[in-house]
Parts: C-alpha cells; sequence; structure tokens
C-alpha cells in the first residue's frame, strides 16, 4: 500500500477454499490511518469490502484520482469538471447555497489548486492529514457535514470507498494516477491501457452483492475508537452496510481479550 501497511495481495486467496465455501472479492485495509493512530488523531479506522468474485476493480498499488459524493448528491458530480462547476452541482443538488457546501480533502501539497479552487468559491473546506476512507463514507451521512470528497489517494482504498458509497447510493468517479513508467508499466500488465479513462461506481463495483464493514480505532466522525477496560476487556463499535437492501448497522462490542489464546 501506499503507506507500506500490511495488505493483501491481488488474487491472494483466503478461507477454506473447499468446493462449499463460496467464492468472493475482498479489498481490506487492516488500519486506514498509520500515521493518525501514531500520532493520537481521529478518523482512523479498519475497513473490509466483500463482493461477488469478479465484481470489484483490481486496483494497482498506486495513486488515483477521487471524486465523491453521498446519495443526495449522486449523480452531480464530474470528475473531468472543474472543481468550482461540481461545488455549485452538489449545492444544487443539496439544496444549499455555495457557501455551505464542505468539502473535504488530504492535506497535501499536490492539492493545493483544490484548495484555491474552494477558497476562491467561498465554500467551506477540510483538511485530513490522513485516512481518505474515513472521507469518503462521511459524505453518505449528513451528521458528518461533509458534502463532497475530492483529491488524489490511494487506488486500492478508493475501490474501498467505492464498496461503501455503493451501499448507501452515493456515487464516486476515479482515474488512475501513476507516476512513472514503472507504474505505467504496471498497469498495462494489468489490463489497464487507457490511463485517461474515467471509471464510475459500475467499474468499480460492478454488483450490488457487496458488503462494507469498518470498525473505529480512533474516535472519528462516524465511530467510536477502540476503549480498553480493566480485567482484559475492549470495546468497538462498527458499521455494516449491505449495497442488495441498503441496511446500515451499528455494532458495539464488548471483547474479552483473555478468551481464544
Amino acid at each position: 500500500e501506499m503507506d507500506e501497511a500490511p495488505m493483501l495481495y491481488i488474487g491472494e486467496k483466503v478461507g477454506k477454499g473447499d468446493e462449499d465455501s463460496p467464492e468472493v472479492d475482498i479489498a481490506v485495509d487492516p488500519l486506514d490511518g498509520t500515521n493518525l493512530v501514531s500520532r493520537g488523531l481521529p478518523n482512523a479506522l479498519s475497513v473490509v469490502a466483500v463482493a461477488k468474485k469478479g465484481c470489484l476493480l483490481h486496483a494497482p498499488d498506486m495513486y488515483m484520482e477521487k471524486i465523491a459524493v453521498g446519495p443526495r448528491a449522486a449523480g452531480s458530480v464530474n470528475l473531468d469538471a472543474p472543481l468550482k462547476e461540481n461545488i455549485v452541482n452538489v449545492a444544487k443538488a443539496l439544496g444549499k447555497s455555495v457557501q455551505d457546501v464542505t468539502v473535504i480533502m488530504l492535506d497535501r501539497e499536490r492539492h493545493q489548486g483544490l484548495m484555491d479552487d474552494v477558497r476562491s468559491i467561498g465554500a467551506r473546506m477540510k483538511l485530513i492529514s490522513d485516512g481518505d476512507i474515513a472521507a469518503a463514507i462521511a459524505t453518505i451521512f449528513e451528521d458528518t457535514g461533509v458534502d463532497l470528497m475530492v483529491g488524489i489517494g490511494g487506488a486500492p482504498e478508493g475501490v474501498i470507498s467505492a464498496a461503501a458509497l455503493k451501499c448507501l447510493g452515493g456515487d464516486m468517479q476515479v482515474r488512475l494516477y501513476p507516476e512513472n513508467e514503472e507504474q505505467k508499466k504496471r498497469c498495462a500488465e494489468m489490463g489497464i491501457r487507457d490511463l485517461s479513462k474515467v471509471m464510475y461506481m459500475d467499474d468499480i463495483v460492478t454488483d450490488d452483492e457487496v458488503y462494507f464493514a469498518a470498525t473505529g480505532v480512533s474516535d472519528g466522525d462516524l465511530l467510536k475508537g477502540v476503549v480498553y477496560y480493566k480485567k482484559d476487556r475492549a470495546k468497538t463499535q462498527s458499521v455494516v452496510m449491505r449495497a442488495k437492501t441498503g441496511t446500515i448497522r451499528f455494532v458495539n462490542t464488548i471483547h474479552n481479550l483473555n478468551l481464544g489464546e
């Protein structure tokens, strides 16, 4: 991964692997926001997306351009359009003024032009140091105050974000962003020839039978982080979503850390 976290490689087989077991695609990030945890900052998550075999984009390990909105603004964004135009369209879709639209992005030098656009049009901006999966998910829920996510971030994280957005009718568009010839070669080896192609939600997650789950590691906008109690117990808060039914379940769990050793 771009943050050097451990990962499953594309095509790695997990589980029992017998003929009675279902074949599925899995995209996992055991810790989205490694730097957040190391610095005691919020919004670190442990996330996984599961879909029918062949239904998740096999994203190479590189960056991608992203734009994402929640269900109320679905269909209002265009990755090829200027950010100012997208902000105006999102404002119209949400029935609010441009000044009340909040755009979230990673606080990176490469995003300076996007930051300037947000400021010049008068919209609100929320900069985060890491964790753009949490940023994409934030667009789904009204109480987070986030309306639009933009910027360049990890491609594997983009696939997981798309799975979450798919579960609740959100919208996302992406485009791979190779930084060197080696990464371009990697794309070609995976059969990706047109690097200028914009990929839409149904290109990233091709079926409605998709599940997404996240557990808070540190406190965030959506989930509480892990809380440790005396006597080797811990409490976690998770969210589980299913695209086919549009259901969302929040799960609070008390773990006995002495069991299962």
